[in-house]
């Protein structure tokens, strides 16, 4: 395992440089806003039914108002999956500011987390102190990639993820996010316990509780430092 390091971009810079982003995608979203607009409110005389005539309340026949609910519930559709594009990019721009990395390796460990069911701020937390987002990490005892899986522990996940595999970034955050998912599980909750776990072996840890002996190590309150979450998404 490595130790933490820090490995942050100058601050002003990320600022700046997040404005503009964030500005580039209020616009996007706008425009995006003013064509679904003009499509909900975009009349088709070729499709329409007549109306009959004489009368106020028949100015929209039964087909035509069908067809109208029907491009609003697409509008709300569409609008709603930019709303959450927008937040998922808003947030990959936090983290990759934060920890000092790529968008890419931002977006890699965040939505990895999510389809784990994994905080994302504990899931940072844990790459950047297993190996400071490194790929190609390997620790002295062999244990490899982002989240710093042993092989004999990752093929329980997956049989057929071999020490190769594992250095492809979304395989090793997928398998090493499931492992500590299920720490969480197996120790009721109780975060400090799953990490060291993660760090030192489940066997470890449980031979340490049986005994009474404190497991703790350091790894759980420098991964969880100033850290308020219960580890899972809410």
């Amino acid at each position: 395992m490595r130790n933490l390091r820090g490995s942050y971009v100058h601050r002003g810079d990320a600022v700046r440089r997040r404005r503009r982003i964030k500005q580039a995608l209020f616009v996007g979203l706008s425009v995006a806003v003013t064509v679904a607009v003009l499509v909900a409110r975009k009349s088709t005389p070729a499709d329409a039914e007549p109306a009959v005539t004489g009368s106020e309340d028949s100015f929209f026949s039964l087909g035509n108002s069908r067809k109208l609910r029907q491009e609003l519930e697409t509008t709300q559709g569409e609008l709603s999956m930019v709303r959450s594009q927008y937040e998922r990019a808003d947030k990959i721009m936090q983290y990759s500011n934060s920890y000092g990395i790529t968008a890419g390796m931002a977006g890699k460990v965040f939505d990895a987390s999510l389809r784990e069911g994994i905080d994302p701020e504990l899931a940072f937390r844990l790459v950047r102190l297993e190996s400071e987002f490194n790929e190609r990490a390997v620790s002295k005892v062999g244990a490899v990639g982002l989240t710093q899986l042993m092989p004999s522990t990752a093929v329980l996940f997956d049989k057929d993820a071999s020490r190769k595999h594992l250095f492809n970034g979304e395989t090793n955050l997928r398998i090493g996010f499931r492992y500590l998912r299920t720490l969480l599980s197996e120790y009721h909750g109780n975060v400090h316990l799953a990490l060291l776990a993660y760090n030192r072996g489940e066997d470890a840890v449980w031979r340490d509780v049986r005994r009474g002996v404190n497991p703790g190590n350091g790894y759980d309150h420098w991964v969880m430092k100033d850290y308020k979450g219960t580890g899972l998404l809410q």
